[in-house]
């Protein structure tokens, strides 16, 4: 029997994943190998029989560009227990190429663990794909998908901060990205919104609701004050990652809850949760400012691929064999900004419990900083004396006191 190597996708969609498969497809298949694509993630790995499809260059041909991906993917996450070696054997496995984010690279890299345990020669190569960019790559490396679902945002927010122009109005944005604020403010920055918010930007100080909802309100007061009445501020929904089931229950919010007794968070608008605690504080303040609530995320996880992506994606998949062929497993392929493909070993990005951890928003360079202190719109010390027509304690919405930073 040939040779093979198996492809898995797990986690959530992301531009660019067919790109990688077609790349992985099309250069082990010219080296003499058999392709297996697995549909349904790890559940259909370590199944009694597991879903995958023999994969071309037909196949691979005619998917290398589309948004989506081509095998089914699964958030799955088996135990170490529930590992085992029959697929491998059977289909005489010698590479498992697995694409997903920091989840799906925990889970490869015990699998990874398992398999040197019993000593199968099956190598394991993760490629980093996630539209939050949170994977622990080298500084200023992005995860493929990344600035597909960018553009996808910049294009949306573009039109939202329009609508807010010409009707006179605000909108409250909620953008994906779990722990790390990267897709918000890229989105936030290249639409010059007035106000970003990010879990990264609370490093001095304990987040709240009650401060996340001062720094929207600051920013539309210090409009008003300039003369300008619209806007758009755009919030990370990664700063839910950082409340306590008792503050976000403390919201008003009709939540379900899952079977541990927490608020079930994916079946509500992070966005109306915002948006309604903004307008409350401007009722609160006698302010009339109108806002409605705008969620951008599953729009994102689809779209079609950029050119960045489809050539990084491509050098992604290609760079696969180069580590293969060298013996490399158990990492990451990673390519630098001059061009050089090499591993990452999960190992070095685990924490203390094998998981690999999140890449968040680095606040301390100056590419960020300069964006919150010069690009946006809120009240410092300068605005107390016109802030006081809108509220009585202009030092309550002072950017940078809610946020205990430096001016």
């Amino acid at each position: 029997m040939k040779e093979a190597v198996a492809i898995l996708c797990a986690g959530g969609p992301a531009p660019g994943i067919n790109t990688v498969i077609s790349s992985v497809t099309k250069i082990f298949a010219k080296n003499g190998y058999n392709v297996l694509g697995l549909n349904g993630g790890y559940k259909s790995l370590f199944a009694d029989e597991p879903a995958f499809e023999f994969l071309d260059f037909e196949y691979a041909d005619q998917i290398y560009s589309r948004g989506g991906s081509a095998l089914k993917m699964s958030r799955y996450k088996p135990k170490d227990e529930e590992f085992k070696v029959d697929f491998f054997k059977k289909n005489n496995v010698k590479l498992l190429v697995t694409i997903g984010g920091d989840d799906t690279a925990s889970t490869a890299n015990r699998l990874a663990k398992f398999l040197a345990k019993q000593n199968m020669d099956v190598k394991n190569i993760h490629v980093p794909k996630t539209i939050d960019n949170d994977l622990p790559l080298p500084e200023g490396t992005p995860t493929f998908g990344y600035h597909s679902a960018k553009e996808e945002g910049v294009r949306l927010c573009t039109t939202i901060y329009e609508d807010a122009r010409t009707s006179g109005n605000w909108f409250v944005v909620s953008a994906m990205g779990r722990e790390a604020g990267h897709l918000a403010f890229g989105i936030g920055t290249a639409c010059h919104y007035p106000m970003i918010i990010i879990p990264e930007m609370f490093n001095k100080t304990r987040m709240t609701f009650d401060k996340i909802t001062r720094m929207v309100v600051s920013s539309m007061v210090k409009r008003r004050i300039l003369g300008i009445d619209y806007g758009a501020a755009i919030i990370s929904e990664g700063v839910f990652h950082f409340m306590s089931d008792e503050e976000i229950i403390a919201t008003g919010i009709n939540f379900t809850y899952d079977d541990h007794g927490h608020p079930e968070l994916g079946n509500v608008s992070k966005s109306h949760i915002f948006n309604m605690l903004t307008q409350q504080h401007l009722k609160d303040l006698r302010i009339n400012v109108k806002s409605r609530p705008e969620e951008i995320g599953y729009e994102l996880r689809c779209c079609r691929p950029i050119a960045y992506d489809l050539s990084y994606a491509t050098r992604l998949g290609l760079g696969v064999y180069n580590l293969f062929i060298k013996g490399e497993t158990g990492c990451m392929t990673t390519i630098d900004r001059g061009g050089s493909i090499s591993p990452l070993y999960l190992k070095d990005v685990e924490d203390e419990n094998g998981k690999v951890k999140p890449r968040l928003v680095n606040m301390e360079s100056e590419s960020v900083q300069v964006i919150f202190r010069n690009n946006l719109h809120y009240i410092t010390k300068e605005d107390y004396r016109a802030a006081k027509k809108y509220v009585k304690n202009p030092e309550d919405y002072d950017f940078y006191k809610i946020l205990e930073w430096d001016e």
